[in-house]
Formats: structure tokens, sequence, C-alpha cells
């Protein structure tokens, strides 16, 4: 035990001639307890300003490298402001888009026999091309018939004008007897009066005095007769001149039926009114078709884009602006086009039955409006059709 407390804390022996430290080793060790550090030189805080002076700050140190940051930092924002501007915002895009047209049914205005359909189903076509024939022979028949009736209505006109010109020469015969008439009066009633004045004097007989007087009075009645001839052939120019003015409305009418036997005519050749293509082909060679009976749909060559953007998407869109347009189905085509125009209403206003807010309770709805777009050139090379599905994008700024 004596060996193990004249130990020193190193674990060896004291040395020779060394007094044991009794204090330590009577005074238990505290292993737990830090060694203290000296307290640290600090100021009081008193609000008290230290003798040395502060150190001046970041901005004072560098005012110029702290102008041009913030001058950076101004240019980044304005910069951001319009690459949003000209890159981000100014574009409105829908999925609600087809290709559109006017399409319209291929149908005969008159009845008959189809003998040839020269085209076949998704066929494209140029304007005045043969869509489909009908029997003509028909119409043929009706419009030499028509013809016939006007030839007949001319000669009717011509006999009428001979017939007034007859006239005209009676109504001269007429006038010459009148003439006549008049002289042979003037003549009667000379000799009446020589007569009538050798009979006063007593050298005529009465026989001769009455005589001369009837045949004064013959003279006066052949002119009155001669005169009334003259009237009465004048009166006749204007009955034929009745007679000639209906010839000449039934002649219209002959020269109206025989152009409707015309056009009746034409009409049995079916053509194309414009360039297309023939798509739903039903007419047959052998079918009968009446008149307007479909034989075919045909969608013109003139087609466009009707893209339905909700009402808060048009605010700045207008006529003109620049479009690109991308088809379902052919997605690697680059095809752009503009703005043609924008609908003054949504599309429910113009619909078979458009909403009546008034009867019921109204929840709104976010309305679409059509949009008219035209493209600069559609591809040649594929089928591009009404109802396909686009996807345009305008450029509103």
């Amino acid at each position: 035990m004596l060996d193990d407390q004249n130990q020193n804390p190193d674990g060896g022996k004291p040395a020779a001639g060394a007094k044991p430290d009794t204090a330590r080793a009577e005074r238990p060790v505290d292993l737990d307890r830090k060694p203290a550090t000296a307290a640290p030189d600090t100021e009081p805080d008193d609000g008290s300003e230290p003798d040395s002076e502060k150190q001046p700050g970041l901005i004072r140190r560098h005012p110029i490298l702290t102008f041009v940051a913030l001058v950076a930092l101004v240019l980044l924002g304005v910069g951001g402001f319009l690459y949003w501007q000209a890159f981000l915002h100014p574009y409105e895009s829908t999925d609600d888009a087809f290709v559109d047209a006017r399409k319209f049914t291929i149908a005969p205005k008159v009845g008959g026999y189809v003998v040839d359909v020269p085209v076949t189903d998704n066929q494209h076509v140029e304007a005045g091309a043969v869509l489909a024939q009908i029997d003509k022979r028909d119409y043929e028949v009706a419009q030499a018939q028509a013809q016939a009736q006007v030839e007949s209505a001319e000669a009717s006109i011509q006999n009428i004008l001979a017939q007034i010109e007859g006239q005209k020469a009676q109504i001269d015969v007429a006038k010459a007897q009148v003439e006549t008439s008049k002289a042979a009066l003037q003549f009667a009633k000379e000799d009446a009066d020589r007569y009538q004045t050798l009979a006063q004097r007593g050298a005529g007989t009465v026989q001769q005095q009455q005589s001369t007087a009837s045949t004064l009075e013959q003279r006066q009645a052949a002119l009155t007769s001669a005169n009334a001839s003259v009237i009465a052939a004048q009166k006749q120019i204007g009955s034929l001149e009745a007679q000639k003015a209906s010839a000449e409305a039934s002649l219209a009418n002959a020269k109206a039926q025989r152009d409707q036997a015309k056009l009746n005519l034409g009409y049995t050749t079916v053509t194309a009114a414009q360039a297309g293509r023939v798509v739903q082909l039903t007419g047959a060679k052998g079918q009968y078709a009446q008149s307007g009976q479909s034989l075919a749909m045909f969608v013109p060559d003139d087609i466009w884009v009707t893209a339905n953007f909700k009402e808060t998407q048009i605010t700045d869109m207008r006529p003109g602006q620049s479009v690109d347009v991308e088809i379902d189905s052919y997605p690697d085509r680059k095809i752009t086009g503009k703005v043609a125009s924008v609908q003054p209403g949504s599309g429910t206003a113009f619909s078979l039955l458009p909403a009546q807010n008034a009867t019921g309770n109204y929840v709104k709805v976010t309305q679409r409006i059509p949009v008219k777009i035209v493209v600069d050139k559609w591809p040649d090379d594929v089928a591009i059709g009404p109802g396909m599905s686009i996807i345009p994008t305008v450029r509103v700024r």
C-alpha cells in the first residue's frame, strides 16, 4: 500500500531523497472539472463609442462598384421584362381549332338517268370539269319543240305585218276614192248650178235641172262613203297592230321556253363550279337521279382554319397578325398564316339554340370566340380537309 501511495501520478516511483507530497495525496482530484479559461477582455455594452473609429461600410469603400451593380440589376430587370413581353407573353394558342371550308352538295338541276360519272372518290378536279352526265335526249326534244314554237310565232308576226301593209294600201285606195268623189262632187255642183240658172232664165228644162240635182246628191253620198272607207281602213290598221303585239308576246314566250329548254339541256351535264375535291361520291352510271338529289360532296380548294379562342385570349388579337399553324396529322410541316377576322360574338350566340341566361340560374362560363385564320400556302403533297385538328399560335404583339 505504501508503495502504491508513494508512486507519482505518472505511475513511477519517487526519486530517491524526495519527500512525498502528502497534501496532494490527501486532496481528491476532480476529473470532471474543466480547466478555467481566461475571461475575454470585453468592453461593457453600455452604448458608448469605443475609442477607435468604426470601420466604413461596403458602399463607402466601393461606391463605383456598387453603382455599376445597381445599374446592371436595373438593366437585367428591364431586359427580363422585355424578354417576357417579346418571347413569353405575346403568343396565344388553342387546341380547339380545325380546318374549315364551305363544302356543298353536288346535285343535278334536272332529273334523268345517269349515263356517265367520269370522276372517282377523293379526286381533285379543276373548275368546269364534268362530274356527272344525265341522259339528254328528252331535253333535246324539248328544245326542238321550243324552237319550233319560236319559228311559228315569228311567222305569225310576219303574216300580220303583211296584213298591215295591205291595209295601208287599202287606206291609200280609199283616200284616192275620196279625192275622186270630191272632184265628181265639185263637177256635179257646177253642173247643177248651171242648169238651175238656165231654168230660171227659161232656157233649160226642168228635167235637166232635176237630173243635175240628183247627180249632185249622189256625188255627195259617194264622198261620204269614201271618207267612211278611209276611217274603216285606218281602224283595221289598229286591229292588226293589236294582233301584232299579241304575236310578239307569243314570240317572247316561245323564246323564253326555248331558252329554258336550252338551259335544261345544259343542266344535264353536271360540272364543277370551282377547283376542289369530290368526296362521298354516291352517283353511279345507270342510276335515276331526281332534281336536287345528292350525287357527291364537294370540298373547294379554298380552305382556312377556324380557331375557337377563349374570350380572355382575344384582348390583343387583330386581323393581320402572324400565325404559326401546326397540323396534328403532319406535325413536321411548318405552316404560316395570318388572322383574317374575329367573329363579333361567341359561338353559342349563333347556334341553333342560343343560351338564354335570363330564364334560369346564371353560371358564368368563359365563352369561345371563333377566329378565322388564312394560311399562306397549304402543303400540296398531303390530303388536308375540313375537320382536321389544328393548333394555331398567334403572335398578338
